[in-house]
């Protein structure tokens, strides 16, 4: 039997065979004249679907959409100087939302850099990159770049999830060398954990009779309830428990928004049935959570040292802070919760809690009622309420969403029904303004044949409606619904409220169905909310990436206050405060870009 010869490549070939051990498929990325070996290796690999972004930010958020879309890793390619530290801004809403990416960057030559000798676009850019990556690292030698392509794979997925980076110096990637023939033949269970961790049969055994004395127990589904597969778990546990569930917003859709277990999502913007129905609690499950400030008030996390708290989570630091617990498990969420099931089925069935769903679910009914109300003011010009109803009645079958601009979040949030996670995408952690569409055009290159529609603010489309030309160049047929409020909403209010001034905060002016009509896209003006249907049907029926510019008037959501509790807790806590119902409505946040 012949012996198969050694292979004599450079770094960017060796780079390329190196990633495709992880199936990846998507890349993003923005040409520059030092990545050329890359990207000719990219461009002979039929397997890739490179993208070119018109802003390397938007790589890196499409690569964190991804991501959290399909739970699959993808390539973000950035060019030296200028070009890594575009990519940094994406690197940080995926890194403080768990998704994993692998993030290249090139620098200058060997002889010219760490240190840097004073050439046009030095950069450190592993000094950059390391607050808002997993792990990061330049390769200095074109041989050690499976070894490094392998620890980063390793690095991304291992406990929580998150991105990686490395920079290769522009002659590392043109340097050819020898590699021997199975060199690239590993397949990842080979060099990294495959598989999920089982968590500690005691504590199994103590969660399972915590539950079954509960009288009024409660399921926190974080983001890794998704990333684990464990959805199917969860309802189970939470049908066999009677629970109601609140999924915070990297979890949207692992309870439908009509079944008898949800009464809300997102934590403190999902209004009082949220914040009332975890005070009643008794026992709460967290699974996959890490308790952000989504889920505060004033006083700090909404679960209390009152609670009797199930802790479940992949990532050893996420238990016991900022939460306490008095069971722990360090475990994949699908496992957990399936040995939980388990647990309680081999014992004595709980009986069933009708009384405690019903009054959590009657909370969210009345919550609901008020915000019909508010949907059905009169005006001159929609109210987001309105709007926010027309286009959840309005969206196609089948249709991903995508929520952004921190105060239009709060409206999707409220109206857009979820059957299914991975369908509704927010990012609350960074809360970085721009990323919805890099995200909805990751989900249309991820998904080519479902509807993908962003519902966003005005200020936020400003960030990256530059990527439309992107829409258009490959056929990203996204719809994008605008609350154009001609401002930066709370922000002015703020300001109003905080000594009567308004600085910076209008954006009149823009006619944003204009541009993407200058872009090639379609594009309409929306003005009342039974327009809404008619602007969807001609989007989708005009095969382009389309604009839909609704006009709206700032109104406050009803939340807001309960916001700007959570902003103000380790600062100004007042003594006696039991909640944001008692804050008043003068807390507008003000720390916080938003439109």
């Amino acid at each position: 039997m012949p012996v198969a010869a050694d292979l004599e490549i450079n770094g960017a070939q060796a780079l390329v065979r190196a990633i495709m051990a992880e199936n990846v498929q998507q890349v993003f990325g923005l040409v520059g004249g030092k990545l050329a070996p890359l990207l000719k290796a990219i461009a002979d690999e039929p397997r890739l679907t490179y993208t070119g972004v018109r802003h390397e930010a938007a790589a890196t958020m499409m690569a964190a959409g991804y991501a959290a879309g399909t739970g699959r890793i993808a390539l973000a390619l950035g060019e030296m100087g200028p070009g890594t530290l575009n990519l940094a801004s994406g690197l940080g809403v995926a890194y403080n939302n768990s998704l994993p990416l692998l993030a290249i960057t090139t620098n200058q030559h060997r002889a010219a850099a760490y240190p840097h000798s004073g050439m046009f676009m030095d950069l450190d850019a592993l000094a950059v990159t390391r607050a808002i990556t997993k792990w990061n690292a330049v390769v200095h030698d074109p041989r050690r770049i499976p070894e490094l392509v392998r620890r980063a794979f390793r690095e991304a997925f291992s406990g929580r999830p998150g991105p990686v980076h490395l920079d290769v110096p522009q002659d590392v990637l043109a340097a050819r060398c020898t590699f021997g023939a199975d060199t690239f033949d590993l397949t990842p269970a080979q060099y990294r954990a495959i598989g999920t961790p089982r968590p500690d049969r005691g504590a199994v055994a103590a969660a399972a009779s915590l539950l079954r004395d509960a009288k009024r127990p409660l399921i926190v589904a974080g983001g890794g309830v998704v990333a684990s597969g464990a959805v199917d778990a969860l309802r189970t546990l939470a049908a066999r428990l009677a629970a109601p569930v609140l999924p915070t917003q990297m979890a949207l859709g692992v309870v439908a928004s009509d079944s008898p277990h949800f009464f809300g999502h997102g934590g403190i913007i999902a209004g009082e049935a949220v914040w009332q129905t975890v005070a009643r609690a008794d026992v709460v499950v967290s699974v996959g959570c890490r308790h952000t400030s989504w889920m505060w008030d004033e006083r700090g996390p909404l679960v209390r040292r009152s609670h009797r708290v199930i802790s479940i989570n992949l990532d050893p630091s996420a238990l016991g802070a900022p939460v306490a617990h008095e069971v722990s498990m360090q475990a994949d969420a699908r496992a957990a919760l399936e040995d939980l099931i388990d647990a309680l089925a081999a014992n004595q069935p709980r009986p069933a809690a009708g009384e405690w769903l019903a009054e959590a679910r009657g909370l969210r009914a009345a919550y609901r009622t008020r915000l019909d109300t508010m949907a059905d003011e009169a005006g001159e010009v929609m109210h987001p309420a309105a709007l926010a109803r027309a286009v959840a009645a309005a969206l196609p079958a089948g249709a991903l969403a995508v929520y952004d601009g921190g105060h239009t979040t709060f409206w999707s949030n409220d109206f857009t029904p979820v059957a299914e996670a991975r369908t509704r995408f927010h990012e609350p952690m960074m809360s970085h303004l721009g990323f919805g569409l890099p995200y909805a055009l990751a989900l249309q290159r991820a998904h080519p044949r479902r509807p993908v529609v962003l519902i966003t603010g005005d200020g936020a489309f400003g960030f990256t409606m530059n990527e439309l030309d992107t829409a258009r160049r490959y056929g990203l047929n996204v719809i994008v619904v605008i609350h154009n409020n001609a401002a930066w909403g709370i922000i002015r209010a703020g300001q109003k409220n905080q000594g009567g001034f308004e600085l910076g905060s209008s954006l009149e002016g823009t006619d944003y169905a204009a541009i993407a009509r200058g872009f090639g896209c379609h594009g309409e003006l929306v003005s009342a909310p039974t327009e809404a249907a008619g602007a969807f049907e001609r989007a989708l029926a005009a095969r382009l990436p389309a604009v839909l510019d609704c006009r709206t008037r700032f109104v406050p959501h009803p939340c807001l206050p309960g916001f700007g509790a959570m902003n103000r807790y380790s600062f100004d806590s007042v003594a006696g405060v039991t909640g944001p119902a008692g804050v008043a409505n003068s807390a507008l946040p003000t720390t916080t870009r938003s439109s």
